[in-house]
């Protein structure tokens, strides 16, 4: 196969749509415009979010009162649950990392919260940024250790 050879597949290069080239042509006469209106005249345009007079509805619904800037100081943390850390072995000291690496977070640089859903059949080493008050128990009850690590 050369350069010379090479075509496009049919239908990937559309013609454009001369309008105003008479009747025969499928857009003659209004040229797809329809008949008369604000929206068939040459120049015309209609600011976004404008409803003919009516009032719109950014207009229609109440302000926002107080602090609206609380997402930004909240906390994203990735979630692991208790029954996930049976994947690891006895005596294990679970860290970010190894959390990262097994598949269980996607990322390392946004914290770790273990959540208590489930049953803990290990004794384990936790390293997290937060826990739950079930999660730890749950943890220190198999006679595991909980280590929270700073943000």
């Amino acid at each position: 196969m050369r350069i010379h050879d090479l075509r496009s597949s049919p239908k990937s290069r559309k013609s454009r749509k001369r309008v105003g080239r008479g009747e025969s042509s499928g857009h003659g006469k209004t040229s797809g415009r329809g008949h008369k209106g604000q929206k068939a005249r040459s120049g015309s345009s209609i600011k976004p979010g404008f409803e003919g007079g009516q009032m719109p509805l950014h207009r229609r619904l109440p302000k926002l009162r107080g602090y609206g800037n609380r997402s930004r100081h909240r906390i994203n943390y990735q979630i692991v649950n208790v029954k996930s850390l049976n994947l690891f072995k006895d005596d294990e000291e679970i860290t970010p990392k190894l959390l990262h690496e097994i598949g269980l977070v996607k990322k390392l640089n946004k914290p770790i919260k273990i959540l208590g859903d489930g049953n803990l059949e290990k004794k384990v080493i936790v390293k997290a940024h937060a826990f739950t008050k079930s999660a730890r128990e749950k943890i220190e009850k198999k006679g595991g250790k909980v280590e929270v690590l700073n943000a």
